[in-house]
């Protein structure tokens, strides 16, 4: 037993010798481990050393090579450029972004539209800004913000470089920034910004108290500055015009007290565009939603707070300088199918229509019952009968009366081949825009009745609407405007013939002279001339007029003056029953005449003249009919024996108003659909393009261009209409004419927008247009392919000294309705508005050889100073938001 516990306990004596060796050799390694090896670079000198490779490179390349390596423009600043990396620290991903200026700035010059936020902000012109690479892209916590501030700034000391560095902290809503620059050897600039997102305390929303709040970062005691403080202070104020109220312009105040409250409410809505020329077909959002003022105060210097107060209750009309700025809708750079709807998008539908029109070979085609088809789909659908009725009683109503046709002239309307935009058939043509979504199937409805009511018309002997009192025919407009002015021509024409046969018919005669009794349709005596057979005055007859004729007409004539053209020109029927009319009046006019006399008034040109130079020539003329004239079977001749003597009142109409009505109404009734859709593309865009031309928009230069651009570019596209060319070709053509067409109407309503507007500051007015022009010209391009316009329009216009009261009453002192609500005031207010947003500048300069800023080198003079305080303040009574820079001296 003695041996057994013996051998135990040497067994366990030796388990107990091999742990202490191995705790031994534990303790060693861990004394090994704890050892530091500085030779070797930790990953945050390694973090810094990259970034100081960077920064080296930067500041080697300078501005232009950095531009050529691929810097980007910074989104809506011309000046400022920003080229960025990606730097890895342990776990987290940063950038870096370096801001830089192409061209230095002003002094002076934050309050330009070209300054970034932060150099607003801090006073800086180039800065670096280095953030996470994460969702919020700020540092959340304190030490490695801190940390991260650090190594920047041993880097950039490091490079020799005084760019301010920034990085964003805290929670992104905040806007929170912490930023440090080294200036030289001897001076620190330390920035911290911050904001107050909630309701801001009542002291802060006045100039004294945010006045105190910048002396209190540096101001302590009294001991540590003079009494008074000089504080340079710069200010800057935007308004926003109120929302325009057309519903308090509707009525006034004496009229609503006579009306009841059912009629004040049925009362309809008014419209900013009720009095513009397109507002009869569609009314257009205001592309300008309002005006944004800025009012800036120069830099001034103030010793005491109390004079804060002085500024804040100053009127805005004491400001240095007044910028206006328009609040432009975004529709008028979105390209969004159905954002935009005016003349350009229901003319494009026309043009689908157009398209359309060549799937059947008539019209009723296009009509038929599609019960058995699917009827969901919005391009087939017809308004219902209802409208259809209210069209037509718009077009042919009795109020519509006789069109007087007024046109805005321009050099290229007569060329595009439409119609008038008053006459019937344009007319016609606008209301088809809208009748329901402009489809074939709907216009073909539409069609179909309208030239059912032109029959009615005919058939009852009534006028024709929206017809022009005329007896010709313009051949500059289409065929179809034509055929309407040649049946109203014949509806009267009827008429009056009509009348004649009720109430007989008296001769016209003329008793001038006892002898001629029987001379009839006499218009007058023809100067210097006498029958050559009796020596009596001859006499000029009252002749038929020309026979009215469509283009179509003429152009059967010309074939058949080609086919059967004769020496003498006298290639047709009409041309015959023309020169046997005139004989017939001249005739009657003249008893006693002969073939000779006729011939020396109606074609002197054919009387060859034998009198003698000295002017002694005796009776009768020594002359001779020409050699065309004299010819035996001469066709002249032969038409003068055959006429009988006859007035003009006594003779057959050369026109025959029921066999040229009737085949005016077999044309619009057998019109192809391609033929009349054709008809209505070029009349549509006329039409469209006369009655925005008529808009009144203060004669700007620009617009009065562009306008005349579009005619031109309408005429050039619409000629090849006409000339019968490849109908996919044309379509294509005439959808780029429809985007250019948009374009063009979107800057016209704008015009007229800021003209009506600003009506009591022309100058400003055309200027401002002038830059929204200048910034909406890219986008003016004729293709289908919607351009990418991310750049905000924020140019403003300097408001002259006259121009401020038209200016200021773009803000009219509120209503008690939008009053009720402003129980804080920020002060500085315009009209009884405040401002949307205050920004103001306060700074402290100190001379570098004074106090505590003074410099043991001599390489300072004693007038070189250096702003030690800067705060900048932005905000209104809900949101602050300061920015603070502080200047030390190391």
């Amino acid at each position: 037993m003695a041996s057994t516990s013996s051998s135990r306990y040497a067994k366990h004596r030796r388990i107990g010798e091999d742990e202490e060796v191995e705790e031994e050799e534990e303790e060693a390694e861990e004394e090994l481990e704890r050892f530091n090896d500085f030779t070797i670079a930790s990953s945050w000198e390694r973090f810094i050393s990259e970034i100081e490779a960077i920064c080296r490179q930067w500041l080697a390349d300078g501005p232009k090579i950095l531009m050529q390596k691929g810097a980007e423009s910074v989104p809506s600043f011309e000046n400022l450029y920003m080229i960025k990396r990606e730097l890895k620290h342990g776990k987290r991903v940063y950038s870096m972004e370096y801001h830089f200026m192409k061209s230095a700035k002003g002094k002076n010059t934050y309050w330009d539209d070209d300054t970034h936020s932060m150099q607003l902000s801090f006073g800086v012109d180039e800065f670096l800004m280095i953030a996470p690479l994460s969702a919020s892209g700020v540092v959340l916590d304190d030490p490695e913000s801190t940390k991260l501030l650090s190594s920047v700034a041993i880097a950039l000391s490091n490079c020799g470089s005084n760019w301010p560095a920034f990085v964003p902290v805290h929670d992104p809503s905040r806007k929170s920034y912490i930023g440090i620059q080294n200036l030289g050897t001897v001076f620190t600039r330390r920035f911290e910004a911050d904001r107050i997102g909630s309701q801001v305390p009542i002291r802060l929303m006045h100039l004294e108290g945010l006045h105190e709040l910048f002396l209190s970062k540096f101001v302590l005691s009294s001991t540590d500055f003079p009494a008074r403080v000089k504080v340079h202070f710069s200010m800057k104020l935007t308004y926003r015009t109120p929302e325009y109220d057309y519903d308090n312009e509707t009525l006034d105040s004496e009229a609503t007290e006579s009306l009841t409250e059912n009629e004040v409410a049925s009362h309809p809505r008014k419209q900013w565009d009720d009095d513009c020329p397109w507002a009869e077909w569609y009314s257009a959002e205001d592309p300008v939603k309002g005006f944004e003022l800025t009012a800036i105060w120069g830099e001034r210097a103030f010793e005491e707070t109390l004079e804060m107060a002085e500024v804040e209750n100053a009127s805005s009309f004491d400001a240095d300088g007044w910028f206006l700025h328009p609040v432009v809708s975004r529709y008028m750079v979105d390209d969004s199918i159905g954002k935009f709807v005016g003349f350009a998008s229901q003319l494009h539908l026309l043009v689908n229509a157009y398209e359309s029109s060549a799937e059947a070979q008539f019209l009723e085609d296009f009509v038929t019952d599609t019960s058995g088809q699917d009827n969901s789909k919005s391009t087939t659908t017809v308004p219902p009968p209802s409208v259809i009725d209210r069209v037509m009683k718009d077009l042919f109503s009795d109020e519509a009366g006789n069109s007087n046709y007024m046109e805005a002239e321009n050099k290229y309307s007569r060329a595009m081949r439409g119609a008038p935009a008053d006459s019937l058939f344009g007319q016609f043509c606008l209301h088809s825009l809208w009748f329901g979504n402009c489809n074939i199937r709907a216009i073909a409805v539409l069609w179909i009745d309208f030239v059912r009511e032109i029959r009615w018309c005919w058939e009852e002997l009534e006028r024709l609407p929206r017809m022009k009192n005329s007896s010709s025919i313009d051949l500059s407009s289409c065929l179809i405007h034509q055929k309407l002015q040649m049946l109203a021509i014949c509806i009267e024409r009827k008429k009056s013939l009509n009348r004649e046969k009720g109430a007989g018919h008296k001769d016209e005669t003329s008793n001038t002279m006892a002898v001629n009794k029987t001379r009839k349709g006499s218009a007058g005596v023809v100067p210097k001339m006498m029958l050559l057979n009796t020596k009596q005055e001859m006499h000029a007859p009252y002749t038929q007029d020309a026979p009215l004729m469509t283009e179509d007409m003429h152009e059967e004539r010309l074939h058949a003056a080609e086919a059967f053209g004769n020496a003498i020109g006298l290639s047709g029927q009409l041309e015959r029953d023309i020169l046997s009319s005139d004989m017939s009046a001249f005739k009657a006019a003249n008893p006693d005449a002969v073939f000779e006399d006729f011939i020396r008034w109606h074609s002197p040109g054919d009387w060859v003249c034998q009198d003698k130079a000295d002017g002694n020539s005796g009776w009768p003329p020594k002359g001779k009919l020409s050699q065309r004239m004299s010819e035996h079977g001469n066709m002249w001749r032969k038409i003068w024996n055959d006429a009988p003597p006859l007035p003009v009142s006594e003779q057959k109409s050369l026109l025959d108003p029921v066999r040229e009505g009737e085949k005016v109404l077999h044309y619009l009734e057998t019109l192809r659909p391609h033929q009349l859709l054709e008809q209505m593309v070029c009349a549509a865009f006329k039409s469209s393009a006369d009655i925005l031309n008529k808009t009144t928009y203060g004669g700007f230069k620009l617009m009065k261009t562009k306008m005349d651009q579009l005619y031109a570019t309408l005429a050039s596209t619409l000629k090849s209409l006409q000339g019968n060319s490849d109908m996919s070709d044309l379509a294509g053509d005439l959808k780029r004419l429809c985007q250019v067409f948009e374009h063009i109407e979107k800057l016209l309503i704008l015009a007229a927008s800021i003209h009506r507007k600003l009506i009591d500051a022309p100058r400003l007015a055309q200027a401002i247009f002038a830059d929204y022009f200048n910034y909406y010209l890219p986008k003016m391009g004729s293709t289908l392919e919607s351009i990418c316009y991310e750049k905000e329009f924020a140019a403003k216009e300097k408001v002259g000294m006259h121009e401020r009261d038209a200016v200021s009453n773009l803000f009219p002192p509120p209503t008690a309705n939008q009053s009720w609500r402003k129980v804080l005031s920020m002060g500085n207010l315009l009209n009884g508005h405040e401002p949307m947003q205050r920004e103001i500048i306060f700074s402290v300069q100190e001379r570098i050889s004074n106090g505590h800023y003074s410099s043991p080198t001599p390489l300072c003079t004693d007038d070189e100073q250096i702003q030690t305080h800067r705060m900048y303040i932005s905000g209104t009574s809900n949101d602050l938001w300061v920015a603070l820079s502080v200047t030390s001296w190391d």
